[in-house]
């Protein structure tokens, strides 16, 4: 049976993260007096940043404790005399702006939107996430956008596609695809909920967890192709 239901992660999957990631910490910075950043400082932000967000969907860390503590240990760790939670208020709304589209996100999800349903999966900041979609121009193609502030639960929990699938117009398993970067949070989440799922590789990275895809795709304009869809984009 073909897919009518498509849910796709936002960063690194339609959006380029990364790239926003970078402009937007650079953009805090300098806000706050610093024109050149260190040596090292960014991949440090990064290395913390990756770690609170697996704390918070281990549960274990909240989200508002996290857009402040990522900041709080870079700059300690650096020496740097710098305000936290004025450089996590400077970074989220940098963020919102800073919007760079993953090579064929937006024609993919006008195709799907035009042979079913297509909603995003998030566990990022709600607000922010909402302004990035409409700054890609992606919202006329959605249904819907379900997030983990909105749940209550973070992916890979079940209860977020549990919340996520209720949103939906209809949902059934079989009909079902989720397409993610993140083996750990989106591919995994799939499994768990037992729904197909669509492994977003463009880096070719191994898959050395638990978590089984479906498919695998290094390109977006692949997945039509590789769902066996016919579209008219």
């Amino acid at each position: 049976m073909k897919h009518r239901l498509f849910l796709f992660d936002l960063d690194d999957t339609l959006l380029d993260f990364k790239a926003s990631e970078r402009l937007s910490f650079q953009h805090a910075l300098a806000a706050l007096g610093v024109a050149a950043l260190p040596a090292g400082l960014f991949e440090r932000y990064q290395a913390i940043n990756l770690a609170l967000w697996g704390d918070f969907e281990a549960g274990t860390v909240g989200k508002d404790v996290l857009k402040v503590e990522r900041f709080r240990r870079t700059f300690h760790g650096a020496g740097l005399d710098l305000d936290a939670h004025a450089a996590s208020g400077l970074y989220l709304e940098a963020l919102a702006d800073s919007v760079v589209l993953v090579d064929g996100a937006r024609e993919l999800c006008a195709a799907l939107a035009a042979i079913g349903e297509v909603g995003i999966i998030t566990n990022g900041v709600a607000q922010i996430q909402q302004r990035r979609i409409a700054s890609a121009g992606l919202r006329e193609h959605l249904s819907f956008v379900a997030t983990s502030e909105g749940c209550g639960h973070a992916k890979p929990d079940v209860r977020f596609f549990q919340h996520t699938v209720g949103m939906a117009r209809a949902f059934r398993h079989a009909e079902t695809v989720i397409v993610g970067d993140r083996l750990d949070a989106d591919i995994l989440g799939a499994n768990r909920f037992g729904i197909d799922s669509v492994w977003f590789n463009p880096d070719g990275a191994v898959n050395g967890g638990a978590a089984r895809p479906t498919w695998e795709v290094a390109r977006l304009r692949n997945v039509t192709r590789t769902l066996g869809l016919t579209t008219h984009a």
